[in-house]
């Protein structure tokens, strides 16, 4: 595995593995159908493809679960990440302001590259990056079937390891019946969804479903605009204790860039929706805009699973897949120095304005596979993965102020990646209360890139896993778990580019209560999660709008999770939750005036204390659901030095969502009415920030460190109302 493909001539080669993995599968399948016993049963074996990474009632896991009926009444062109926003210490953020294009999460303070990200058992988080980037699967909540948010280390998964939760997303499997909808919805800041879903039903054994989508907005940011396109289709071929489908799912997208912030206190006063991205200024002086500082970029995923049914105690499940994807965003650059892209000057003048665009052409694919053992006590999970990522970097100019230049390449590296993983897991009934719970993978990751901005790099990681816990059910009602796990983690490419090469490790401590009534579901949890040499966010950016991280040493977060669903009558429902928590890096050293200084023990970047949430559902009748929903973020600081100026301040805002199913079951099975007002009390906030450092050069001897900060603005009052056709 160590050998790994180089930037030229890997085509060819990708072609014929992917021949040879699919050969094997169907080899597999063709012997599976020759010695399958005519006495096996028909079984459910629509969510094996997601049984390997997910959690069970009886594991001593934090996690919440939320089925696609959750999901539907505000899925209205926001993306999963605002769908998810209500979650236990779950924080949400986006770039153009009203939840539309480039969207972010962060669970306990983690942001969206150490979240680990499954689709289907299939890793979705970017190899070189670890980001996770919705803005490429536009609509992919209209194709979701349930999703599974495990908080802290979790289960063993596929993927980079998991430093703040796993988010696991099942995609739609076949249905029975035939089905078809068209749902349509408008709303603030001229954001539109139109999607067409059809099922065939089940016929012959074969049943084939899919979705194609377009979600558009011209943003609450100026110019921050998204134009979509998104499709989701499914064959499966179902027979008795065999399930294959292959899914073929992904999108195009084209958002005008947004990422800059707004660090003009006085714009953010009085001029909120200020956008600086391609600004610039003519011969006269005069600011312009360039209309086409654009992100582009389209992905398509290919998935293949084969889930068979053995015998009533053993259950396979094995998946091929492949994701290619390719883009780049624009910019608009004054004064730059041809020489620095390799180009001529002009008249013995290298300065120049001029546009680039910057590429990232990649592929990834590989295989995963588990096998299941299960009796009455016993519950046995053996898995694994082994995926390869090719990705090339290369940078163009299209354009200068006096010529247009020959196409050229004024960077062009790669970054290469194999992660290979085994896990086994157990979960043992001792007698009717007491359940032991073990977990361990070996995890190994080879990568090997070239950057302008680093060395080559060609490095080799071990990570070795382990978790172990119980769950005691001390009656009907109440169940008490306790829960240790181990996870490491490589570094990212921005952080080899930044210095920052340190594998990261995390010490999860979690401690449970579960009560579940007839009307009431409580959850508790105490966690203690002590990293190593943890890659923390330092609030600045890079030249395109990235987050920096560094290694801060050791560090802990400490905290209690509270949800709870409370059925107070038929009527009525409420859901609250809150995270009270401590996020505190040890010893932190910074250069400041000069100095290299002990701040002592500070605050984690972009971790809040308090974080709470609340939904109160209210049925007059049947049918009609009016739900407010709430959400507090409490005081958090951009950087880890605890500046006053670094500080984000806390938020709170409502929404008001109201559904109304009209059934008629002639020709048309129901009509589906949604409303959704996000932030009905107007309230002004920002929910994301950077905050940067540096030395000031004209300040003599005593040098001085100069701070400074940047805001996301997000919408005030707005609106998305839709209309579902069902037939």
């Amino acid at each position: 595995m160590k050998t790994l493909f180089k930037k030229k001539g890997h085509k060819g080669t990708k072609t014929q593995i992917y021949l040879s993995l699919f050969s094997v599968l169907f080899s597999l399948f063709s012997f599976s159908q020759e010695t399958q016993k005519d006495s096996l049963k028909t079984t459910e074996l629509k969510e094996v493809t997601v049984s390997s990474v997910r959690a069970k009632d009886k594991n001593p896991i934090t996690y919440t679960n939320v089925s696609k009926e959750e999901i539907a009444p505000r899925n209205l062109g926001q993306d999963i990440p605002v769908l998810l926003q209500y979650l236990p210490s779950v924080v949400t953020t986006t770039d153009a302001g009203n939840g539309v294009g480039y969207t972010y999460m962060r669970v306990r303070g983690s942001d969206g590259s150490r979240i680990n990200v499954t689709l289907n058992g299939i890793p979705f988080n970017d190899s070189e990056s670890q980001g996770t980037f919705f803005v490429n699967l536009p609509d992919f909540a209209s194709s979701l079937e349930s999703v599974q948010l495990q908080r802290g280390v979790g289960t063993s998964t596929n993927g980079a390891g998991a430093f703040g939760a796993s988010l696991n997303m099942e995609t739609k499997s076949y249905q029975e019946e035939a089905f078809a909808e068209i749902a349509n919805s408008i709303g603030s800041f001229n954001t539109r969804k139109h999607t067409v879903s059809f099922g065939t039903g089940l016929h012959n054994n074969f049943e084939l479903n899919g979705r194609i989508s377009n979600i558009s907005s011209d943003g609450f940011i100026d110019r921050a605009s998204s134009d979509m396109f998104g499709y989701f289709f499914n064959a499966n071929y179902v027979k008795e204790n065999t399930l294959i489908k292959f899914l073929a799912f992904g999108g195009k997208e084209k958002t005008y860039q947004a990422w800059y912030g707004l660090e003009d206190p006085e714009k953010l006063r009085n001029d909120r929706t200020f956008n600086p991205a391609g600004m610039y200024f003519d011969e006269n002086g005069n600011m312009q805009f360039y209309d086409n500082e654009t992100d582009n970029y389209w992905q398509n995923h290919f998935q293949l699973h084969w889930s068979e049914k053995w015998s009533e105690k053993w259950i396979s499940n094995a998946a091929l897949h492949y994701t290619i994807g390719k883009g780049y965003f624009e910019q608009y650059k004054e004064d730059e120095d041809l020489t620095d892209y390799n180009l001529p000057a002009f008249n013995g003048n290298p300065i120049s304005d001029l546009v680039r665009k910057r590429w990232l052409d990649n592929d990834f694919f590989g295989a995963t596979f588990s096998l299941n053992y299960q009796n009455k006590k016993t519950d046995l999970l053996i898995g694994g993965a082994a995926n390869r990522y090719l990705g090339l970097h290369y940078g163009e100019v299209v354009w200068t102020q006096n010529y247009i230049p020959n196409p050229n390449r004024y960077y062009d590296n790669y970054g290469n990646k194999d992660d290979v993983n085994f896990y086994a897991k157990i979960s043992q009934d001792v007698d009717s209360k007491l359940n032991l719970f073990a977990d361990l993978q070996y995890r190994m990751v080879f990568y090997d890139a070239t950057s302008v901005k680093f060395d080559d790099v060609n490095d080799t990681f071990r990570f070795f896993n382990p978790k172990a816990g119980l769950n005691y059910q001390l009656n009907s009602k109440n169940a008490f778990y306790g829960y240790f796990g181990v996870a490491n983690k490589e570094p990212r490419r921005d952080d080899y580019e930044s210095g920052a090469i340190k594998p990261e490790r995390l010490f999860d401590y979690e401690l449970g209560w579960k009560y579940n009534s007839k009307n009431i579901r409580f959850n508790a949890n105490a966690f203690y999660m002590r990293y190593i040499d943890q890659l923390v966010l330092t609030g600045a950016l890079n030249d395109v709008g990235a987050p920096v991280f560094t290694n801060s040493g050791n560090s802990y977060r400490l905290g209690l999770e509270i949800e709870s669903v409370i059925r107070l009558s038929d009527k009525f429902l409420i859901s609250p939750n809150i995270t009270l928590s401590q996020n505190k890096n040890e010893d932190f050293f910074f250069q400041r005036d000069g100095e290299l200084q002990n701040l002592g023990n500070t605050n984690i970047a972009y971790s809040p204390n308090i974080i709470a949430g609340n939904i109160v559902t209210y049925s007059p009748i049947k049918l009609l659901n009016i739900s407010l929903l709430s959400k507090f973020v409490g005081e958090q600081y951009m950087g880890n030095i605890d500046s006053e100026n670094s500080k984000l301040r806390d938020y709170t805002i409502h929404d008001l969502n109201v559904t109304y199913e009209w059934r008629i079951n002639k020709g048309i099975k129901s009509i589906l009415f949604s409303g959704l007002v996000n932030n009905i009390l107007d309230r002004t906030y920002e929910s994301n920030g950077y905050f940067y450092t540096y030395d000031d050069d004209w300040s003599g001897p005593n040098i001085t460190t100069i701070e400074g900060a940047g805001f996301y603005p997000q919408a005030g009052i707005n609106f998305l109302a839709g209309v579902t056709l069902s037939f």
